[in-house]
């Protein structure tokens, strides 16, 4: 089975897989994702695990209702946070095909505060970097989310941001890489 290396990861073999374990393959390769980028092949080892987070990836990757420009700028953060070596490999051409601009992904690569054009954009950078320097967001951050996005959909920013750090750290833990070829985008 092809999908995103790993040193750490024996080779998934799915004539020797679990029926569990051929039912999670099954339902990540018909779903929305089509692949097993990202931390897939290590969560398969645990299919319960697995199920559960794929299904919480879809939504917090399709139905946040958050722009997928801006579930991609969250994404992106979080990889850069974690240093997550597939992550941002793997999502850098999905955000910039979604409208995050190359600078301000270059500014994130380099930890840098991003120079933000767009009003939504510095509110969701600021949100997730608040959360993760601080381990909270401050009031005026969360109202100011609330007051653009509506509740629920801060509720799911919140999420979408827990989700991919479950993601980096499973990906980080693994040594997981999207192509071993390519230039490692942050310092090892």
């Amino acid at each position: 089975m092809k999908g995103p290396t790993g040193a750490r990861l024996p080779e998934f073999d799915r004539a020797a897989a679990s029926p569990e374990q051929l039912a999670v393959l099954d339902e990540i390769l018909t779903g929305p994702r089509g692949n097993l980028a990202g931390p897939f092949l290590a969560w398969i080892a645990s299919p319960e695990l697995a199920q559960h987070a794929q299904q919480l990836g879809a939504f917090c990757r399709y139905r946040t209702g958050l722009p997928l420009r801006l579930s991609e700028l969250a994404i992106l953060v979080t990889a850069a946070q974690w240093r997550a070596q597939a992550e941002w490999q793997i999502h850098y051409p999905i955000a910039i095909e979604a409208g995050v601009t190359e600078s301000a992904a270059e500014a994130l690569l380099r930890g840098r505060r991003p120079d933000f054009a767009d009003a939504d954009e510095a509110l969701i950078y600021n949100f997730a970097i608040e959360l993760y320097d601080a381990k909270r967001v401050s009031d005026m951050t969360f109202a100011k989310a609330v007051q653009r996005f509506g509740h629920a959909t801060t509720v799911n920013l919140v999420g979408l941001l827990g989700y991919y750090a479950l993601v980096s750290m499973t990906l980080n833990v693994f040594a997981m890489r999207e192509d071993d070829d390519a230039p490692l985008p942050f310092m090892e």
